[in-house]
């Protein structure tokens, strides 16, 4: 049994002694500081304290300690145990404090985006309490359910947010409970008996390949912007597109170092926190974007690939502005305002093109946008071998932007690439050139001959071939092969500017 006597240690540096109470079990000591100080009037000889309401404060605070103590079983506890069960208090703990808690603790882990989504349900959760001192206590199975119930309107909150508190609830249990040595300071569990819905389910945003051929082509009306935003959005719904469904945030983040020999490497933000791989994925640039890795490449000291974040503060703020550039395209195009297309719509696009008109699996298209597929330990001790998903990246590629076959049907055409260590693509006047042009998916005219000293009189050469049905500033893509180096490249140009 711990042994207990008020006393003072050492004295301060303004004359003043702190009051301890002095703890010793299993022959050894441990102190439970006080809030009351002392002189040296207030000891004896002795050093010990003679102030009797010191004293009184002390032996209520004894008497206190026994009485819990005498509750446990602390044979087998340390000094420490005893004095950090002592020092704590009976009161209930604040769950809205614990839980701001464990979101700084994500953020420091690099859990950024998961951790917004914990501090939106908690502060729906505070606003529904009417406080932001959410205890404990107030956490019951009804209290809880009723929360549920406020946002049985909403299509994903109902779910996550309850998730989010039930985690957080599920890791203060863990770290204030030791059932081992019967200290319970968080008494109720709720969750037992609360049902959490399930959120609707997602919609379908893919679109056809047509609509994709149409949403790259239309021409975009002059800005007094230099960085329109609807420019953007379409650029950037390009790379998504073109990346196999590459997320805007991966986009953001990606650097310098990522990106070798023509291929980008990195790992994707949204899982590589739950998964033993760490997510990661290399993927192929095609010929298509390669213009656009040029055009929004960082400055050589920049460590990013990209200078997205020179203009955004931050991912969000990326994604927010890119999403807004691709409904301003949308609208050019009278897309109805529910169906808008976003960034997840070139995402999605890019899976169900691949199924359904380039012959992929489930599989295939599972492991090019780097979902784990159900086999995540497996992939966490392997090597893979990433070029399938080149190869279908390339189909989905030449099935939308370089064929104007219908959607769910055709065959993908194999593509000849760059060495990609050449950034710059020469022609000299003996080489031989196979070029094509492309609009809408669309073969418009195609060359094979020698004498071209560079790529816009190439370009001047198929466009003296073109109809005359092309409305101004539309895109046109051209693919312009040098037979005899085997290399191909592509370039958009728009009609009054490039061509």
């Amino acid at each position: 049994m711990a042994t207990f006597k008020a006393i003072v240690r050492t004295k301060r540096k303004d004359g003043l002694y702190q009051v301890y109470i002095r703890c010793v079990h299993n022959r050894k000591p441990g102190y439970i500081k006080t809030d009351k100080l002392v002189t040296d009037r207030q000891l004896d000889r002795n050093g010990e304290i003679k102030d009797p309401f010191v004293n009184e404060y002390c032996a209520r605070r004894i008497l206190e300690f026994t009485n819990r103590l005498n509750r446990k079983d602390i044979g087998k506890w340390t000094v420490k145990q005893v004095v950090d069960f002592l020092a704590m208090k009976e009161e209930d703990l604040c769950f809205s404090d614990y839980a701001r808690l464990h979101i700084d603790r994500m953020r420091d882990r690099g859990q950024v985006k998961n951790a917004r989504n914990y501090e939106l349900a908690l502060q729906h959760l505070e606003r529904y309490a009417g406080t932001t001192k959410v205890m404990f206590g107030q956490l019951t199975s009804t209290w809880v359910n009723l929360w549920i119930k406020k946002l049985e309107m909403t299509a994903r909150a109902k779910e996550m947010y309850p998730i989010c508190m039930r985690q957080v609830f599920r890791e203060a249990v863990r770290e204030y409970n030791d059932y081992d040595n019967d200290v319970v300071r968080i008494k109720t569990n709720p969750w037992a008996k609360v049902k959490i819905p399930q959120s609707d389910r997602a919609e379908k945003r893919a679109i056809s390949a047509e609509e994709c051929r149409r949403f790259f082509s239309v021409a975009l009306p002059e800005s007094p912007s230099s960085r329109p935003k609807g420019e953007l959005g379409r650029n950037v719904a390009l790379l998504v597109l073109c990346l196999a469904g590459i997320n805007t945030i991966d986009l953001f983040h990606l650097k310098k170092t990522d990106y070798r020999n023509g291929i980008i490497s990195y790992k994707r933000a949204k899982t590589r926190k739950s998964r033993a791989d760490e997510a990661y994925i290399e993927m192929r640039v095609e010929p298509i974007i390669q213009p656009l890795f040029d055009k929004y490449r960082a400055d050589d000291n920049d460590p990013y690939l990209f200078n997205f974040h020179e203009r955004y503060a931050d991912s969000d703020s990326f994604g927010a502005n890119v999403n807004a550039g691709i409904k301003d395209v949308c609208r050019l195009l009278k897309v109805p305002d529910n169906e808008l297309y976003c960034v997840y719509t070139f995402r999605h696009t890019w899976g169900t093109i691949a199924q359904n008109d380039c012959g992929a699996s489930i599989s295939e298209v599972g492991f090019a946008m780097n979902h784990s597929g159900g086999h995540s330990i497996t992939r966490g001790y392997i090597k893979p071998d990433f070029s399938p998903a080149w190869e279908l990246n390339a189909k989905v590629i030449e099935f939308i932007f370089f064929s104007n076959a219908p959607s769910k049907q055709g065959a993908a055409r194999d593509l000849n690439y760059p060495k990609t260590e050449d950034r710059q693509f020469r022609l000299s006047l003996k080489k031989l050139v196979y070029a094509r042009a492309y609009f809408r998916g669309e073969l418009l005219a195609e060359i094979t001959d020698i004498g071209f000293s560079n790529v816009d009189e190439v370009i001047s050469s198929l466009a003296t071939k073109f109809p005359d049905t092309i409305p101004q500033g539309c895109a046109v893509h051209f693919r312009i092969k040098d037979v005899d180096a085997g290399i191909e490249v592509v370039y958009e140009r728009t009609k009054g500017k490039g061509f």
